[in-house]
């Protein structure tokens, strides 16, 4: 007798935590990007200055990775613990 196949696909619930998980991972990378951003748009030859202006962009960016680090959390607990049940 033949083993009943798998479904080709997955299902909208773990296809999303899944994707969730992968935004998550480049979560950082997308923190990092907007960290070296303002070393990319300060003018050339004068320097590395750090001027008022890029300490409150450099706070608001880290806001926003806190936030969207928040938004992700409940999603990523609920996969982990859903997971552990199985």
């Amino acid at each position: 007798m033949r083993r009943p196949r798998r479904p080709m696909f997955l299902g909208r619930i773990p296809y999303r935590r899944r994707r969730l998980r992968d935004a998550a991972r480049l979560l950082p990378v997308f923190g990092a990007f907007l960290f070296i951003l303002p070393a990319l748009w300060s003018p050339p030859g004068q320097g590395q200055r750090l001027l008022s202006g890029d300490v409150v962009y450099f706070f608001i960016a880290w806001a926003i990775l806190v936030l969207v680090a928040a938004a992700f959390a409940p999603g990523l607990s609920a996969a982990e613990d859903e997971e552990e049940d199985d």
